[in-house]
């Protein structure tokens, strides 16, 4: 049975996400009119991308919580390994983000800073199971650590030494979904109040609340059913939850929620990944309710681009992340051009989220020692990868265990190349429309050249699973190669 909340509360749900592509597991905190959100990124380093806000509606990039080899281990980490879900608070003139990297366990990983910005600590390490922490004080002071652990526990936590002072209790368990993960405990008047996903992290996604007189309990669930899902509904963000509250400046409350945004036909292909959605909460009796959509203001033009800089500046841009590796390990500054090195003799990436849902990549790209070039992907298996060597340039398709040259060129040291994300050209109603098609363009003093494409399915998670979503970036499979230029874009509303 559809949950009855569900035909009011789907329409208070937004439709555009506040922070586009692959930023899962949303965690956010106030402190003064300012409004922080972190993220998960699994494999990605550095880890943990944190934004600032002033309405929810519009992020600026701040730093990352984990961003250097003493905080993030990234040994043997593959896709979808790596960092889970964070929890952001402000406690003592202090931030405090505690999360858990599962490639580099055991216990979860607690680290402070003054400023979101950074420089945050090295990590305490506490000495607990599962995943999805949270931390809470009460009144007194007394430091709880709250996580998913084949149910939600709780326990009290030294947070300086990552001591748990307690021996682990079971709080509460949901309403009865699969998977009770993601715990967010809030102090609001005279109630504790549990936050807790339920239900998986797919079409039957779901947060439900509960509330108690202590932090410990006993938890009784709201009556009316969940506060936050979308199943069963035909809204276009479905998946939704993961959830956190918010008090914002002017007294009013809101949440931050993750999402996802299917296209094609059944049954729906989503590649931008879980994303980042927020909506305002009225308070009705003891209780947090959907009371409208925080989206972002659509703007005419493009989105901004994003451009790798001049070498000279030997500064990468703070959105570029690599896939179980620090970029700035690979991908350096040479005399006039990035110098993009393969590491291990393993095909390297170095990129940024896909954030929109059609995107233009384009490379200036010389391969005399080495392979590689631009590409789209979901993990190794699943990507469009345009890469030169030498004068040879071939569009290479990724499908699980199957690697296939679509097409291949000579080319010129002028030649550019281009991956481009467009929609699909599949029939209106035809069972092979997907998500959208990834092209393989070669630009050279005899015009464009398209070297093969895939369809969008083949890099989507319905396909290649895991909780990840797509990037675009440059990738190396050997030796090293030089970039000259690089830049992405997006069409308006896309």
């Amino acid at each position: 049975m559809i949950d009855a909340v569900n035909d009011t509360a789907v329409r208070h749900l937004p439709r555009r996400p506040v922070i586009a592509g692959f930023h899962p597991d949303p965690t956010v905190c106030r402190v003064g009119p300012d409004l922080y959100v972190a993220c998960s990124s699994f494999e990605y380093a550095p880890g943990v991308p944190l934004f600032r806000s002033r309405d929810l509606a519009s992020f600026e990039l701040v730093g990352h919580a984990l961003d250097r080899p003493t905080q993030l281990g990234l040994r043997d980490v593959g896709p979808s390994g790596g960092v889970y879900a964070p929890t952001l608070r402000h406690h003592d003139g202090l931030f405090w983000l505690v999360t858990t990297n599962v490639t580099d366990g055991p216990g979860h990983l607690l680290v402070t800073a003054p400023d979101p910005a950074g420089p945050w600590s090295d990590p305490v390490r506490i000495e607990a199971g599962g995943i999805d922490p949270d931390v809470a004080w009460d009144d007194a002071g007394t430091c709880y650590l709250t996580w998913s652990d084949g149910g939600i526990v709780q326990a009290e936590l030294d947070p300086r030494t990552g001591a748990l002072l307690t021996t682990p209790r079971r709080l509460w368990s949901g309403t009865g979904g699969r998977d009770p993960e993601g715990p967010h405990l809030y102090r609001v008047g005279e109630h504790w109040y549990l936050l807790v996903s339920e239900g998986g992290t797919g079409l039957g996604h779901a947060v439900s609340v509960a509330r108690g007189p202590s932090p410990a309990g006993p938890f009784e669930p709201d009556p009316a059913g969940p506060f936050l899902t979308a199943r069963g509904t035909d809204h276009p963000v479905q998946c939704t939850g993961h959830a956190d509250l918010v008090e914002l400046a002017d007294g009013t409350w809101a949440a931050v929620f993750l999402g996802v945004r299917h296209a094609g036909r059944f049954p729906g292909w989503h590649v931008l990944g879980r994303e980042t959605f927020a909506v305002r909460v009225a308070w009705q009796d003891g209780w947090p309710r959907l009371a409208g959509p925080i989206e972002p203001v659509a703007g005419p033009d493009g989105a901004p681009a994003h451009e790798l800089p001049g070498a000279a500046t030997g500064a990468l841009p703070r959105a570029w992340v690599g896939s179980g590796v620090f970029p700035d390990d690979v991908l350096r500054p040479g005399p006039d051009a990035w110098v993009l090195t393969a590491r291990d003799d393993e095909r390297t990436f170095v990129g940024h989220r896909q954030e929109h849902r059609f995107v233009s990549a384009h490379a200036s790209v010389a391969a005399a020692a080495g392979v590689g070039g631009l590409e789209v992907r979901l993990d190794p298996w699943h990507a469009l990868t345009l890469e030169r060597e030498g004068r040879t340039v071939r569009a290479v398709a990724h499908v699980g265990d199957l690697t296939s040259v679509l097409g291949a060129a000579e080319a010129d040291d002028e030649a550019a190349l281009e991956l481009r994300v467009v929609p699909s050209t599949a029939a209106t109603y035809a069972r092979e429309q997907g998500p959208d098609e990834v092209v393989a363009l070669l630009h050279d003093a005899h015009g464009t050249h398209e070297l093969g494409r895939i369809d969008g399915r083949y890099v989507s998670t319905e396909i290649a699973g895991g909780f990840t979503g797509r990037m675009v970036g440059l990738v190396c499979r050997e030796g090293a190669i030089d970039v000259r230029s690089y830049r992405c874009t997006a069409p308006p509303e896309s």
